[in-house]
């Protein structure tokens, strides 16, 4: 059975779909079968994985309206083991017309359940708000990811989401939790990153990751060629941050590495030398 994570944050530019992304297919570059959800009508993350937007014609907006079953809207993507429900930009209506629809706030997770034994780990990266599309990828998650950009306000929202999970936990979803908060555009020469740092450590102890994501040039600019950073660069820092902050979510999650398809157990240099062989 899946491990269903919503990746979240209302503040934008945080890294958060930078981070669905890559930590997707770090995933299942390290052999573990991957759903990415693209919830967000930006659809950004369906391009950073390298599905344009004339390929979108079966998206999550129609499998949430029921014109299809979630399982025809799934695509392949260049990393083995990585799958994609992409968005479109009709999706920007979702949240007027899903609220005459019964238990609209359950909607995502009923359409997810039948797929959820076919992969280990299904990541869905959210819009930038806590409106319908949000709280439907909060009811469907075991846990919430949450991408933090070290910089001044990064505290500021926080709460804010902090307490719209625990409304969902109490009301809709009893078994949601934080499984992270994830530092991002980290810069180690700036004194109010590290600033920030100590002080979400300070407030949030065990929920923050220990993996740092650094601002990083090759991780910005991967997404305009469709591509994770494993396929782009990596060698770079980015690349190296991501594999690592896999393999602190998946001792977190305590799920066993898995076979790799094919058909030996993967391992981090083997899992690099696949994205190279990629670019």
């Amino acid at each position: 059975m899946a491990t269903v994570l919503a990746v979240t944050n209302q503040k934008g530019g945080v890294g958060k779909t930078t981070t669905s992304i890559n930590l997707a297919a770090a995933l299942a570059l390290g052999g573990r079968s991957c759903l990415l959800i693209d919830l967000d009508p930006q659809g950004n993350a369906s391009s950073g994985v390298g599905v344009p937007p004339d390929q979108r014609e079966l998206d999550i907006y129609r499998a949430l309206l029921g014109e299809i079953e979630l399982e025809q809207a799934v695509h392949e993507t260049a990393i083995t083991n990585l799958h994609l429900v992409p968005a479109s930009s009709e999706l920007i209506g979702a949240e007027v017309e899903l609220v005459g629809i019964y238990e609209r706030n359950r909607k995502l997770l009923s359409i997810l359940e039948p797929l959820l034994k076919r992969y280990e780990y299904v990541l869905i990266d959210c819009p930038p708000s806590l409106g319908l599309l949000t709280v439907n990828a909060l009811v469907a998650a075991q846990g919430v990811l949450i991408p933090l950009q070290a910089e001044y306000y990064a505290m500021e929202g926080l709460s804010q989401l902090t307490h719209t999970i625990d409304v969902v936990r109490t009301g809709l979803n009893p078994g949601l939790e934080i499984s992270g908060i994830v530092i991002t555009l980290f810069d180690t020469r700036n004194t109010i990153c590290h600033q920030v740092e100590a002080e979400v450590r300070r407030y949030f102890d065990q929920a923050v990751m220990q993996t740092k994501i650094p601002r990083n040039v090759r991780l910005a600019e991967a997404p305009s060629h469709g591509l994770p950073i494993f396929l782009y660069d990596v060698k770079c820092s980015g690349a190296a941050a991501y594999l690592e902050l896999s393999r602190e979510l998946v001792r977190r999650t305590r799920r066993p590495a898995a076979k790799a398809r094919t058909g030996g157990a993967a391992t981090d240099s083997a899992a690099l030398a696949a994205g190279e062989a990629g670019r």
